[in-house]
């Protein structure tokens, strides 16, 4: 009786059970119900302690357990890694892009997935396994670079040099309204660029032309709260599907010159 009890439970659980294991690679699913049930059990307390710990803590086991794989399956992605390079000298960004840059970039990939999972709890480990078992997610990280490396050029420019840069794309207002709007507010709260007697033309000159001067740690801290994960890779993926999407002119750019350039003008996008 007791053996027919426990037939049919577990008849009416199979269902559960298999929809689970259907969300699943069809690998990772072969293996996990090859398991004996000794082994079981540790994935079970794995999985456990993972979804009751606070984002911050996610990541740091995800980095651990999970980086060394990671960084040498992106090391054979060799055409994209070319690719990358390429923009960042373009961009004249200083980065190898060698075992330590990609390791690093991981890490800080899942932290500031963690940052965002306080506002969406339920998305930050869904996104971090679909990061470590997807190809397609895992290259994804390229993206990720190429976009947090301009973002991080574009918040160490004058407001001057953003209009420049502005004024090159092809769709300027929508340019302005995703980076430039959102870097110069984090510059305005973050007491960097600080607009004093905004409507007076020649008191401009003080803050407009100002460098921000930001260290390398509030710099990433800065990207990370003002650009979401998706953001940032989307930024990306922009410049490496597109080589057009974004122009820049360096020698235009950060040209000290002409001198009546040095005040907003047509775009008239600081406010």
């Amino acid at each position: 009786m007791i053996a027919q009890k426990y037939k049919y439970a577990d008849l009416s659980q199979r269902t559960h059970t298999d929809t689970v294991l259907e969300k699943l690679p069809v690998e990772v699913k072969a293996w996990a119900e090859s398991l004996p049930w000794n082994q079981r059990r540790y994935v079970l307390s794995i999985s456990y302690i993972l979804c009751a710990s606070t984002p911050e803590l996610q990541a740091e086991f995800l980095d651990d357990y999970t980086a060394d794989g990671l960084v040498s399956k992106l090391f054979e992605d060799v055409d994209t890694l070319h690719r990358v390079k390429e923009y960042l000298i373009r961009f004249q960004v200083k980065k190898e892009l060698n075992e330590s840059d990609l390791r690093s970039y991981i890490k800080q990939f899942y932290i500031h997935s963690a940052q965002q999972a306080r506002r969406e709890t339920d998305q930050y480990l869904e996104s971090a396994v679909r990061f470590v078992l997807s190809t397609e997610e895992r290259n994804n990280v390229f993206n990720y670079i190429l976009g947090f490396e301009f973002i991080k050029i574009m918040f160490q420019m004058s407001w001057l040099q953003h209009e420049r840069l502005a004024r090159l794309q092809k769709s300027q207002s929508q340019f302005i309204e995703s980076y430039i709007k959102p870097i110069q507010h984090a510059h305005r709260i973050n007491g960097i660029i600080v607009p004093k007697d905004e409507r007076i033309f020649f008191a401009r000159r003080t803050y407009y032309v100002q460098q921000p001067n930001i260290s390398y740690r509030k710099l990433i801290e800065l990207v990370m709260a003002s650009f979401t994960t998706e953001m940032v890779t989307q930024c990306g993926f922009s410049i490496s599907r597109h080589s057009q999407a974004f122009q820049f002119d360096c020698d235009y750019i950060y040209d000290p010159e002409p001198e009546e350039e040095r005040f907003p003008t047509d775009l008239q996008f600081i406010h």
